[in-house]
């Protein structure tokens, strides 16, 4: 039984929103609590501060809903509709109520779950034609997506160098329990030497302006196929998650392809990407950001471990994923050496 705040009790009734849907299914990120209407969905951020975001005031949450919602109609604009209150009348909280909101959520329409990637790849119904058209919107998106040098300088090798190290450290607690001492001294070790020998091709993405404002967590399980492809669910909280090489986003969603074993597929994503982006050097990159992307995953599945509205049998699963995601990205370092790299 997933436990919420008291003053969350009332929306998994049908009561409390304004279109009374036949029953509302609760689920639950790290971040956030997702009530399920059938027609709508409401997502409601947690009160929490994880070091890479804050949500623990009602302002700031109200803050990163709007962010939520302009970001993500970048590449899926019909889906997210407003930011809507929470209020409290007569003792029980109401959807889109009237009075003063003591909560909001982001307001959406509910995506068929049979159409998302993930659902499909594990059924063996996603085809190259389907890649490739998820390549296609995103060289697009890309293409036109903001940069700065602001949002350049992200890319800059301190910067990346500060992402894996928050990495190491931030999963430092973690060692012995989703990642072994070994594994985890290997991949810190392979991610260091990387980055000093190829500072050179770090710094010419960054001149050549390919890092961009990007979607930020792009896996499967945030892409569906329905009237029109939506890839949604972007980083909202924390610019620097979110603005990155173009290679580090292909290599994200190259990586989840090879968790469900489909490596065909996740080659397939890359060469067509590079084809209609003309980027060949992202190649060089594509495993060091499969392995920095894996292991961000562990990480991120490591830290529900210690969330309190997680009971202790859905932690039991989570460590297994933890473990897997950890297992892959040390993968990409062991495919790494047994090839010459292009720049050093």
């Amino acid at each position: 039984m997933l436990k919420l705040p008291y003053k969350l009790d009332a929306l998994v009734t049908p009561q409390a929103y304004p279109h009374r849907p036949q029953k509302v299914e609760l689920v639950q990120t790290q971040m956030s609590f997702v009530f399920l209407t059938g027609d709508y969905v409401y997502k409601v951020k947690k009160p929490v501060n994880l070091g890479f975001l804050d949500y623990t005031t009602l302002e700031k949450r109200l803050f990163f809903c709007h962010q939520e919602l302009e970001l993500n109609r970048r590449l899926c604009r019909d889906v997210y509709l407003a930011v809507v209150p929470i209020v409290e009348d007569k003792g029980e909280s109401r959807v889109e109520g009237e009075g003063d909101p003591i909560e909001y959520a982001v307001k959406m329409r509910q995506l068929p779950q049979d159409r998302m990637m993930d659902v499909l790849l594990l059924n063996g119904h996603v085809t190259k034609e389907m890649v490739a058209e998820v390549a296609e919107r995103l060289a697009v998106f890309h293409e036109g997506a903001r940069t700065s040098p602001e949002i350049a300088a992200f890319g800059k090798l301190e910067v990346i160098r500060q992402n894996t190290d928050e990495n190491f450290n931030q999963t430092e607690k973690y060692i012995g329990i989703s990642i072994p001492p070994a594994k985890y001294e290997r991949i810190k070790s392979y991610t260091e030497n990387f980055i000093n020998s190829n500072s050179s091709l770090f710094h010419k993405r960054v001149k050549e302006g390919k890092v961009r404002d990007c979607h930020g967590d792009l896996h499967a399980a945030h892409i569906c196929f329905t009237d029109d492809l939506c890839i949604y669910d972007c980083i909202e909280f924390n610019d620097r998650f979110r603005y990155s090489d173009v290679a580090s986003e292909i290599a994200f969603l190259a990586m989840d392809l090879d968790r469900y074993h489909r490596a065909d597929l996740s080659e397939h994503l890359t060469n067509a990407y590079v084809e209609l982006s003309h980027d060949d050097e992202l190649l060089t990159l594509l495993n060091f950001y499969k392995c920095y992307r894996a292991y961000v995953r562990g990480k991120v599945e490591s830290f529900k471990l210690d969330d309190p509205y997680i009971s202790e049998e859905e932690k039991t699963k989570v460590l297994t994923v933890a473990k897997r995601y950890f297992e892959l990205a040390e993968s990409y370092v062991a495919e790494d050496n047994l090839r010459a790299p292009d720049f050093r």
